[in-house]
C-alpha cells in the first residue's frame, strides 16, 4: 500500500487545490461506540480524533473516489444507550445513511448490532479483536490488538528486574477484562513470575482500596491492573501509593498520567509500565509507516481537545487512514472491495510498523493486524517509549500458553460462540501464520 496517504500529505503540505465537492453525496462513516458510561473513555477520545482526520480531508476538497471528490461525513451514535437502540442505530446507518465503514470499540455494548451488520456485509472495525469469530468475515481489528500487545510490557519489565518476581493481578469481569487477564497470566508464566494473587471484580466496582489491600496482602513485587477502565486505573494507582507499595506496576494504559503523578509522586510513577505513548515521542519522529507526522496529529489534538489525549485518541483515526489507503487502491468505497484491498497482502503497515493479518486460532479468522507495539514508562514527567516489542514473535514462541489461559477463562472464539472446536488445538506457529485448519 502507499505509505504516505492522502490525509498525511495534506497535514504536511496542505498544497492540494480546494476542489469543490459540496454538491456530491458525502462519503459517510459511522461511529457506533460508547460515548457515555464507563466505556466512554474508549469511545469519545477516538471520535474526537476522527474529527481531526475528517477536517484534514474536507478542508482540501474531500476524498477522491472514481475521479470525483466527496466530502467525508462522520455520523455518531452512543452504543451505551442500550441494546435495542444500538441495533436500531446500526440499521439507520446502513439502510438510510449508507455508511461505508463503521468504527466501534466493540465488546458487550456493540454485540447487539454485530450479527445484523455481518448479514448486510458491512465493513466494521473494532478495537477489540476478541470480537472476531468465523461468523464475522467483515469485522476487522486493524489498529489495536488488545490485549495481545500487553505481553511486550511484561517481557520488558522482566529484563529490568531480578528473576522470580511475585505478582498480584486484578481485572474486571467483562469482555475487555477477561481476555486481558488471560494475556497477562500467560506472559507472567513465560518469564517465570509467580502469580500469587488474582482478583476479578465487577465492572461497576469502585472500592479500589479494598482491591489493592487484598492484592498486597502477600507482599507482591509487582501489581498488575490489566485493562481496567481509566478511572479505575487512577483509583488503583492512588490506593497503591497510599498503602505504601514500593514495587512496579504493570497496566495496559495510563490515561491522564499527569493526574496520576499529581496524586502520587514522580518517583512512584517512574515504576509504572504501560503500552500507549504520546505521539510527540522522539522514537516516533522518523517513522516511515502510518502517522508519518505523528507530532502533527498530537499537536492538533491537544490544541482542539486540551488535556484529553488518551490511549484511543489516535486509534479510530489510524483506522480511517488505513481504510482510505485501501479506497485509493480499490477506487471505490464499496465495503467488500475495500476489505479485499486492505487484505490483498498478508503484510501491511499499521501504527507502529509492519504487521501481518493473523488470528485464526485465537479468533477463528485472520482479521487482526498484528505487529510491533511500544512499551512505555514515565520519564521526567513524560510518557516515553522504552522499546518496541514484537507481538508476532512472542506468539510464535509462546502462543500455546496463551491459548490455554484463554480457554481457562472461556475466551476462545468457539467458547464465546458456544460451539465445539472442530479443528486441532492451536500451535504457536499457527498463531503467527494463521494456517491451522
Amino acid at each position: 500500500m502507499n505509505r504516505s496517504t492522502f490525509a498525511q500529505r495534506l497535514a504536511v503540505s496542505g498544497s492540494l487545490p480546494r476542489l469543490g465537492a459540496t454538491n456530491r453525496s458525502p462519503v459517510r462513516i459511522g461511529a457506533l461506540t460508547p460515548l457515555s458510561g464507563a466505556e466512554q473513555y474508549w469511545g469519545r477520545p477516538g471520535l474526537d480524533g476522527c474529527r481531526i482526520w475528517e477536517d484534514w480531508i474536507n478542508d482540501r476538497g474531500g476524498m477522491m473516489v472514481s475521479g470525483k471528490r466527496h466530502r467525508v461525513e462522520i455520523v455518531e451514535f452512543d452504543s451505551a444507550q442500550g441494546a435495542e437502540q444500538t441495533l436500531e442505530a446500526a440499521r439507520d446507518m446502513i439502510e438510510r445513511l449508507h455508511v461505508r465503514l463503521i468504527l466501534t470499540l466493540g465488546g458487550d455494548s456493540f454485540a447487539p448490532a454485530l450479527r445484523y451488520l455481518m448479514e448486510r456485509r458491512a465493513l466494521v472495525a473494532t478495537l477489540l479483536p476478541s470480537d472476531l469469530t468465523p461468523d464475522t468475515p467483515f469485522l476487522i481489528a486493524p489498529a489495536e490488538v488488545h490485549p495481545l500487545f500487553n505481553v511486550t510490557g511484561v517481557e520488558y519489565l522482566a529484563r529490568q528486574l531480578p528473576p522470580s518476581r511475585r505478582v498480584a493481578l486484578c481485572s474486571q469481569r467483562d469482555s475487555l477484562g477477561l481476555p486481558s487477564l488471560a494475556v497477562y497470566r500467560a506472559a507472567f508464566d513465560v518469564v517465570g513470575w509467580s502469580r500469587i494473587k488474582e482478583l476479578r471484580y465487577d465492572p461497576d466496582e469502585t472500592d479500589a482500596e479494598a482491591i489493592v489491600t487484598a492484592m498486597m496482602a502477600d507482599k507482591p513485587d509487582v501489581l498488575c491492573w490489566c485493562s481496567s477502565t481509566p478511572p479505575m486505573m487512577l483509583a488503583l494507582t492512588e490506593a497503591a501509593y497510599r498503602l505504601g507499595f514500593d514495587g512496579h506496576i504493570l497496566a495496559c494504559t495510563a490515561d491522564d498520567y499527569p493526574q496520576m503523578i499529581d496524586r502520587t509522586s514522580p518517583g512512584f510513577m517512574e515504576r509504572y509500565i504501560f503500552q500507549f505513548p504520546d505521539f510527540d515521542d522522539p522514537k516516533l519522529a522518523d517513522t516511515a509507516f502510518f502517522f508519518r507526522q505523528p507530532r502533527a496529529f498530537f499537536d492538533a489534538y491537544n490544541t482542539r481537545f486540551p488535556g484529553e489525549w488518551s490511549a484511543v485518541s489516535w486509534e479510530y483515526a489510524s483506522i480511517l487512514d488505513l481504510w482510505h489507503n485501501a479506497v485509493e487502491i480499490a477506487d471505490t468505497v464499496e465495503p467488500v472491495s475495500v476489505l479485499a484491498s486492505m487484505k490483498h497482502a498478508q503484510q501491511m503497515p499499521h501504527a507502529f510498523g509492519p504487521a501481518i493479518w493473523s488470528g485464526r486460532d485465537l479468533f477463528g479468522i485472520d482479521n487482526a493486524l498484528v505487529g510491533d507495539w511500544p512499551v512505555v514508562a514515565i520519564r521526567e514527567g513524560r510518557a516515553r517509549i522504552q522499546e518496541f516489542g514484537s507481538v508476532p514473535d512472542w506468539l510464535e514462541k509462546h502462543g500455546d500458553k496463551l491459548v490455554r489461559q484463554l480457554e481457562d477463562l472461556g475466551q476462545l472464539w468457539h467458547q464465546r460462540l458456544g460451539e465445539p472446536l472442530n479443528h486441532p488445538a492451536a500451535t504457536a506457529s499457527d498463531l503467527r501464520s494463521g494456517t491451522a485448519s
